[in-house]
């Protein structure tokens, strides 16, 4: 783990609490029931970077999808255990998984941007490797090529993310067909959203 990723774990640890509580703010269940659409009855899922389990972990454990969360903070993972009885979660770091291949029909990821950029070439890769054939992703990154540290929720939280064209042909290039990709404004920020099936 490099020094700018345990920065993001021990931030993680320290907000933990007020962070779930403010989850809210950044409402995605409009493209969360379309993930959801584009999955079978009883799929299972990985949510990668689960955070404290709400509200995605929860709502596809809803849906009736058998759900496992990664995470690498355990203040988050603790919270995600209360919250959500019926996933699986697991510690781990979402740029060392090794889950077998093509063991999951979905995948979530909405904290890419927490990850240095640099590596986000061999997460895609990680992710199409786990992910069967024709599964689905979802990933949440940031718009602009920016990387750095800010305030947040009372901690300091780094941030790297390329432009969205570059990542739109990071995604590609790892392996996916883009079905949309969407500039959205969520809690404030502006985000970048792609939803991509796994071509093997």
């Amino acid at each position: 783990m490099t020094e700018k990723e345990e920065f993001v774990r021990k931030g993680y640890n320290k907000i933990a609490k007020e962070y779930q509580a403010n989850r809210h703010i950044f409402k995605n269940s409009k493209e969360l029931e379309e993930f959801a659409s584009s999955l079978s009855e009883n799929a299972k899922i990985l949510d990668v970077g689960c955070g404290a389990g709400v509200p995605v972990t929860k709502f596809l454990v809803e849906c009736g999808f058998d759900v496992t969360g990664v995470d690498f903070s355990e203040g988050m993972l603790k919270l995600a255990r209360k919250n959500v009885s019926r996933a699986k979660f697991i510690k781990k770091d979402m740029t060392k998984m090794d889950f077998k291949d093509d063991s999951f029909d979905g995948l979530t990821a909405f904290s890419v941007f927490h990850v240095p950029k640099e590596k986000h070439f061999s997460l895609f890769k990680s992710f199409s490797r786990i992910l069967k054939d024709q599964g689905i992703m979802m990933i949440c990154i940031g718009g602009d090529e920016w990387e750095g540290t800010a305030e947040y929720f009372g901690t300091e939280m780094f941030w790297s993310h390329y432009s969205s064209e570059k990542s739109l042909k990071l995604v590609k290039d790892a392996g996916f067909q883009i079905i949309w990709d969407k500039h959205l404004v969520r809690g404030g920020e502006e985000q970048y959203w792609i939803l991509a099936r796994n071509k093997k």
